[in-house]
């Protein structure tokens, strides 16, 4: 009764001023806060337009073979129609940056759906492979517009307690639109050659226009209010997104300094400084960087950069040739065998969401990487087996199976979901836009090239050789992530500059702000005499 009596005075201590002041060690240990409900509902909405990408790379890995019986194309340029989407998405993203702080996060999700729409389209009614890779194009381009704004919107109106699980819906997205599409293709399959493949890639227009609309029920970004001036809307925004009124004054207060608005500005509508817009953006992040920003940027490019060097899109785009190299010829069991693996790759994605603000960034993303080199190099030996043996190694072949199915649970589990919340949450404020577009450029890239090289690289070094490569890029990928990249688990989105920046010695710096942390002041009120971190 004492201690409690005790606990109370602390509670209620008065500053000199009169201000009630309360103290973050004075209070026992809060309960986890109650998933925010709103937030959810506007992060799942922004990152189902995600379902658009997923869609395109599974549908695409079984139409392809239709497309290429119809259409009498060759291997070349059925590795170049199968990845150039992901080039060609590069354009959108590097547009989405500006677009997104010209028109809003919310309408640039619109627009990413709108053009996806008329790309599908496009590649429905193709009568030729000409129009089928101009098809490709257009839908290219709202891929890249979905892929950069989806995670930055998710980030920006989630609590911090919830960020990484509501941030990582755009992966968990994809991954159902890659399982609904090679679902699609056992379904259209059925069909004659000429109209099957059409069908599978048709169908894609229908979600975008519905998802569209969804998303115009979704409110805009807080962060970008501010970057507009329009203070009292944010609030508003922010008061249904955060856990407390606490929480939605920090959130405020950083997202102001961040913006360069004062302190004491308070008006509904407030003049931001065209600083504060995105001038001088590119020179920030490329030019003239900080420390800081040059460690972000590291760690961004490099995180976009190993998850698809490290095989992904090669087993996803290409899982009926390497079912069909492990052994399996028949279309049937093969499309069969790439639902499995989508259905794995999304159930997966599922786990990993809930465990992303309970374990953290860092040990998700190790376990990860070092259980898909295990599986990597599981199947490049067990397809070297198949390849030089005369007879049909049938534990072989499971060990493939098993092997593309532990992977891609691997890949889920971490490499997949955490590049986009990492990316999404580490780059301050008036860099993020354009900082995530150069991720997603990255990211777009190397995927385009791995699957526009993927069948010429297993013809060049055999099949088993091209996934000891992605076992050995996936072991570099493991020392990077565990040598640069610092955990961001629980830390408000405008803290991260704190930590960055010491390359090697983040460790120490993050042990630092965290001894500050504990020792914060939150006046009576809510209102806060620093902002945490700081």
């Amino acid at each position: 009764m004492e201690m409690a009596d005790q606990k109370t005075v602390a509670k209620d201590a008065v500053s000199g001023n009169g201000v009630q002041r309360k103290s973050i060690e004075d209070f026992d240990p809060p309960a986890k806060p109650h998933l925010n409900k709103y937030a959810s509902a506007c992060a799942i909405l922004a990152s189902m337009t995600s379902v658009l990408l997923g869609y395109d790379i599974g549908v695409m890995s079984g139409a392809v073979l239709y497309i290429q019986m119809d259409l009498k194309i060759s291997d070349t340029k059925v590795e170049i129609l199968t990845g150039i989407l992901a080039l060609y998405s590069l354009l959108g993203s590097a547009m989405a940056g500006r677009t997104s702080d010209w028109i809003g996060r919310r309408y640039t999700i619109v627009l990413a759906g709108a053009i996806f729409f008329v790309g599908a389209l496009l590649m429905g009614f193709a009568p030729n492979y000409s129009f089928l890779m101009f098809g490709r194009f257009v839908a290219g381009i709202g891929v890249g517009y979905a892929l950069m704004i989806a995670p930055v919107y998710a980030a920006e109106v989630s609590p911090a307690s919830s960020r990484g699980f509501l941030s990582s819906f755009p992966e968990v997205f994809i991954n159902a639109g890659i399982l609904l599409g090679y679902i699609s293709n056992y379904a259209f399959s059925k069909l004659r050659l000429n109209l099957g493949w059409r069908m599978m890639l048709g169908v894609g227009a229908i979600p975008s226009v519905m998802l569209a609309f969804g998303v115009l029920a979704m409110p805009e970004s807080p962060r970008w209010l501010i970057m507009q001036g329009r203070l009292g809307d944010a609030k508003r925004v922010l008061a249904r997104t955060s856990d407390s009124k606490e929480e939605a004054a920090l959130r405020l207060a950083d997202i102001k300094e961040a913006a360069g608005i004062p302190k004491e500005c308070n008006d509904d509508v407030v003049k931001v400084t065209k600083r504060s817009t995105g001038e001088g953006v590119w020179r920030d992040l490329l030019l003239h960087p900080t420390r800081s920003v040059q460690h972000i940027l590291i760690c961004a490019v490099g995180i976009h950069f190993f998850q698809q060097s490290s095989g992904i899109d090669a087993v996803v785009l290409y899982s009926p040739r390497i079912f069909a190299k492990a052994g399996i010829h028949s279309s049937n069991k093969k499309l069969l065998a790439t639902i499995a693996v989508g259905f794995v790759k999304t159930m997966f994605i599922l786990v990993a969401t809930f465990l992303l603000d309970r374990v953290g960034r860092r040990p998700l993303l190790l376990t990860s990487v070092g259980g898909m080199i295990v599986s990597l190099a599981s199947l490049g030996m067990c397809l070297t087996i198949i390849d030089n043996s005369h007879t049909k190694v049938m534990w072989a072949v499971a060990m493939c199976i098993a092997s593309v199915l532990s992977y891609v649970a691997f890949f889920s589990i971490g490499m997949g979901p955490i590049t986009w919340v990492y990316s999404s949450e580490i780059f301050p404020l008036r860099l993020r836009a354009q900082g995530c577009a150069i991720g997603v450029g990255m990211n777009r890239v190397v995927s385009g090239t791995l699957a526009m090289t993927f069948i010429s690289l297993y013809k060049a070094i055999t099949i088993g050789g091209a996934f000891f490569l992605y076992a050995g890029i996936a072991c570099v990928a493991w020392v990077f992530f565990y040598t640069l990249m610092p955990e961001t688990q629980g830390r408000t989105l405008e803290e991260m500059g704190q930590f960055f920046g010491k390359f090697t010695k983040w460790r120490s710096a993050a042990r630092e702000l965290d001894m500050q942390r504990s020792k914060v002041v939150v006046n009576g009120d809510g209102t806060g005499e620093g902002t945490l971190g700081k």
